[in-house]
């Protein structure tokens, strides 16, 4: 039991330390568990060094009976050979062999026992081990759940800061008023005839410039203004010639209807 002992005060001695070195509850546990197997190897190293000693007792308590025998059976036979002097040191040798044997009993019972106990107390380590390590692993959850729950928080606490969005509804109550400038100023310059006014001026220079291209695509073909007007009084009385011919024409077909 002394080495459980120690194990538990170095155990111990280790919580301590990592707790005031770390803040940390997943590396202070995940080592936890690391010292704790370390110890668990180290305890049953003692153990079986136990165990090794109760098997080397009773080794020798077993050796010790088997040559308690053998000297019955040489005793035996010296009394049957008549020998009564050999079978009286057989049997001399055979009571320390049972005295040996008494004593290897009494420390085999004695180291069996704390053996025994030292498997059960080794045992329970291990299962306390296994519940630490599944322990550790449902702690180690809670705190990961913990963090996680203290990132939403904060974010949703950085969300409630309506700043930015006060900030998107200036920026668009200023470009409304913007837009809305803008369209009183197109009505006002609408409502001034500015842009009609432009346009006719606009149409008087197009006319202009068209009338200009003219006269000097004439100058240059060499037609003048006199040419210009008797070539159109001719054209006017080729329309009037078509037109009595059109007049005679339709006459003509009325007359032959007629008969």
């Amino acid at each position: 039991m002394g080495i459980l002992n120690r194990i538990s005060t170095l155990l111990r001695a280790n919580i301590n330390d990592l707790i005031s070195r770390s803040e940390d509850p997943e590396k202070i546990l995940n080592q936890l568990i690391l010292d704790m197997k370390e110890q668990l190897i180290q305890a049953k190293k003692q153990v079986a060094v136990a165990i090794a000693d109760e098997k080397r007792l009773k080794r020798q308590l077993e050796n010790e009976v088997n040559k308690s025998r053998e000297w019955e059976k040489k005793a035996m036979m010296a009394v049957r050979a008549g020998r009564d002097d050999l079978a009286r040191e057989a049997l001399s040798r055979k009571n320390e062999h049972d005295d040996l044997a008494k004593e290897y009993q009494g420390q085999w019972e004695a180291q069996k026992a704390a053996a025994d106990k030292l498997r059960d107390s080794l045992r329970q380590l291990n299962n306390k081990i296994e519940e630490a390590t599944r322990k550790k692993n449902l702690l180690i959850a809670r705190q990961k759940r913990a963090e996680a729950q203290k990132t939403i928080q904060q974010t949703m606490s950085g969300m409630s800061d309506t700043s930015a969005f006060d900030a998107f509804d200036r920026m668009q109550g200023r470009i409304e008023q913007m837009e809305a400038e803008a369209e009183a100023s197109a009505e006002l310059a609408e409502s001034m005839g500015g842009d009609d006014l432009a346009a006719e001026f606009d149409a008087l220079e197009s006319d202009h410039g068209s009338d200009e291209a003219l006269q000097a695509l004439k100058a240059k073909m060499g037609v003048t203004k006199e040419e210009e007007e008797t070539q159109f009084e001719f054209e006017e009385e080729e329309e009037q010639v078509e037109e009595e011919e059109t007049v005679s024409a339709r006459r003509g077909t009325w007359d032959s209807d007629d008969l």
